[in-house]
C-alpha cells in the first residue's frame, strides 16, 4: 500500500486568479488528491473572508471516514484584532464539540483517513519584535508582528504499525524559524517512530532537513510563489531510525486552484 501525504498552505482558500474564496473548489481539489494525510496551514475558522466556514470541517465533509483537527494559533482576525490562542481556546475535530461560531480563529489543520490513536498539540512562541516583510501586492517592505505557531500531531496506524504524522507552519522570520523547527522535532521524538513532519516551514530546501537531522522526502521542488514558483518552502521531513518505511519515495508539486503555494504531495512505498 502506498502512503500518500500532502501539505498545502491554503491562503484561507483564496485564488490568486480571481481573488475569490470558493469553498467547494478548494475542498474538491484537495479531496481529489486521495491522500492519507493532509496538513494545512493558513486555515480559517469562522472568518468573514472565507464565508464563516470551518475550512477543515468542510474538507472532511468531502472525504468519507476522515479524522481531523483544527487548532487555532490566534483568536480573532489576522491582520486586524487578534490575540494568541491558548490550549483553553476550542479546537475543532471530528470527535470534538462544535465550538461557538462567534469566535473567529486562524491556525493549522490536519486530516487523515488512517486510524488515529491519539492527537497532540505543540505550541510555539512568535518572534517578540516586529520583523520586516516584503509585501508583493504593494511592492514595499513593512514591519509585521509575527504570529504564534502551532503543530498538530496524530499517532496513527499504517499497515499494522504505529507512526506519527504532524503538520505545522513555521515563522517567516529568518533565524527564528530554525529554533521553532528544532523545538517541534524534539517534541515529536517523544511520539512513536517513524515520524513525518509536513508543512510550510518558511525555509528553502535543503535547510529544514539539515537543521534538524531528519530526511527530506522532497528535494528541490519549488512550491512558492504560485503561479511561477521559485523556491521550495513546503516540506516533508522523515525521522525513521529503524527504517520501517519503504525507501521508495515519489514527490510532486501540485498546482491547485487556490493559494499562493503549490501543494506538496509525497508517495511512500
Amino acid at each position: 500500500m502506498t502512503l500518500r501525504l500532502v501539505t498545502s498552505n491554503l491562503l484561507h482558500g483564496r485564488s490568486l486568479e480571481d481573488g475569490q474564496v470558493d469553498i467547494e473548489r478548494m475542498t474538491s481539489s484537495l479531496a481529489s488528491l486521495n491522500a492519507n494525510v493532509i496538513a494545512m496551514q493558513e486555515v480559517d475558522r469562522y472568518q468573514t473572508r472565507s464565508h464563516g466556514v470551518d475550512l477543515v470541517a468542510a474538507l472532511a465533509d468531502s472525504i468519507p471516514g476522515a479524522s481531523w483537527r483544527f487548532v487555532p494559533a490566534i483568536m480573532g482576525v489576522p491582520g486586524e484584532t487578534w490575540r494568541p490562542a491558548t490550549d483553553n481556546d476550542p479546537a475543532s475535530g471530528h470527535d470534538l464539540p462544535t465550538p461557538p461560531a462567534t469566535q473567529p480563529a486562524y491556525g493549522t489543520g490536519l486530516l487523515t483517513t488512517l486510524p488515529v490513536e491519539s492527537w497532540h498539540v505543540i505550541r510555539v512562541n512568535p518572534f517578540r519584535f516586529k520583523a520586516p516583510v516584503f509585501i508583493p501586492g504593494i511592492n514595499k517592505w513593512m514591519l509585521i508582528d509575527d504570529e504564534p505557531r502551532v503543530c498538530i500531531a496524530a499517532v496513527v496506524e499504517f499497515e499494522g504499525q504505529r507512526m506519527t504524522v504532524a503538520g505545522t507552519h513555521a515563522s517567516f522570520v529568518p533565524g527564528w524559524n530554525v529554533p521553532q523547527l528544532r523545538h517541534i522535532t524534539r517534541a515529536l521524538r517523544k511520539l512513536p517512530a517513524p515520524r513525518i513532519l509536513l508543512g510550510d516551514l518558511n525555509l528553502p530546501s535543503p535547510l529544514p532537513a539539515r537543521a534538524v537531522g531528519w530526511q527530506a522526502l522532497a528535494k528541490g521542488l519549488p512550491t512558492f510563489p504560485s503561479p511561477s514558483p521559485k523556491m521550495q518552502l513546503d516540506h516533508a521531513l522523515l525521522d525513521d531510525p529503524a527504517e520501517r518505511l519503504s525507501p521508495r519515495v515519489n514527490a510532486t508539486a501540485q498546482r491547485l486552484p487556490f493559494s499562493d503555494h503549490l501543494a506538496l504531495m509525497v508517495d511512500i512505498g
